[in-house]
């Protein structure tokens, strides 16, 4: 059975929830203030899922505020594909709520946190919203970043800009003999990722990213890291290179050998991405293919031009 709302609003099921009979009236509101046929039934929609959500934990109309909304963000992120609308959604629900008077003014004040989890929540927001990552992951992600503030910042104001490489060096050289190998791997990819992230937002100039340590692999010591100089022209050597595929794979090795660049890295190559007069190559930094990398400082290659997109 279907329930109309609003002459343009149709919903597949009954609303719910201390917010039901408040939807056609924030309907009409958002219909008035200009918004289009698909924004005004997104925006009534999350509004009558926010208020069945709010029914199912027994929150009364009078007891609603911010931070049930941010909690609400939080849930949605984990049973429905991440969509920057849902936030400005809210937003716009609560702000309509106050001034209607259903929601008391004492409850709109916005909920305390610390610099440091500000900061935290951003980031979140980014890893959810822009690259859309798994929530495993930002899960994984996220502790990690909320400690390395703490241990640089405090309790005090979190200025980024005064990150330097040696906050970065102190930090992994604090956490790495208290965690296993792979949570310490995984911490150097989460701080990659959010240095990356702030040099993103235009927080800092430096690319901090590189300066976060490789953790060596101690339980595999005995695997090489590369072969030889010697083993690597003797493959060379044996490649056809009067073929087309023979070239290829020479062209191949040779990035991968001289240049130090990553199999994915690799791969990923364009012909857009050479700049044959100044002998140079553009490599693409995307987060998802970067989560497991231990990374290498490519920044300094003359050859090679870093492009984080």
């Amino acid at each position: 059975m279907k329930y109309i709302i609003h002459d343009q609003v149709i919903l597949s099921r009954e609303p719910e929830g201390p917010l039901a009979a408040h939807l056609l009236s924030f309907a009409n509101a958002i219909s008035a203030q200009g918004y289009n046929i698909w924004s005004l039934k997104r925006k009534v929609l999350i509004a009558a899922c926010f208020s069945r959500w709010l029914k199912q934990r027994g929150v009364g109309v009078r007891d609603i505020c911010f931070d049930h909304a941010t909690r609400y963000l939080r849930y949605r992120a984990q049973h429905f594909r991440p969509r920057n609308d849902a936030r400005a959604a809210l937003r716009q629900l609560i702000d309509f709520l106050r001034g209607e008077g259903v929601i008391p003014p004492q409850q709109m004040a916005t909920i305390r946190i610390s610099a440091v989890e500000r900061r935290v929540q951003e980031y979140e927001e980014y890893l959810r919203d822009i690259q859309a990552l798994a929530r495993a992951t930002i899960i994984h992600y996220v502790p990690f970043v909320r400690e390395f503030l703490k241990h640089r910042f405090g309790d005090g104001k979190v200025t980024l800009s005064k990150l330097s490489a040696a906050d970065v060096v102190r930090f992994v050289q604090a956490q790495a003999p208290r965690l296993h190998l792979k949570q310490a791997k995984l911490m150097t990819t989460a701080l990659r990722s959010f240095l990356r992230y702030v040099r993103y937002r235009g927080d800092i100039t430096l690319d901090l990213a590189a300066a976060v340590p490789v953790v060596a692999n101690w339980s595999r010591p005995s695997i090489p890291r590369g072969i030889s100089a010697d083993q690597t022209r003797k493959l060379l050597a044996s490649i056809d290179r009067r073929t087309a595929i023979g070239r290829r794979d020479y062209a191949i090795l040779l990035m991968l050998a001289r240049l130090g660049l990553r199999s994915s890295e690799v791969v990923f190559l364009e012909l857009d991405d050479i700049d044959w007069n100044a002998g140079q190559l553009s490599v693409s930094l995307d987060g998802h293919l970067d989560e497991s990398a231990d990374g290498k400082d490519l920044q300094h290659h003359p050859g090679i031009k870093l492009l984080c997109r």
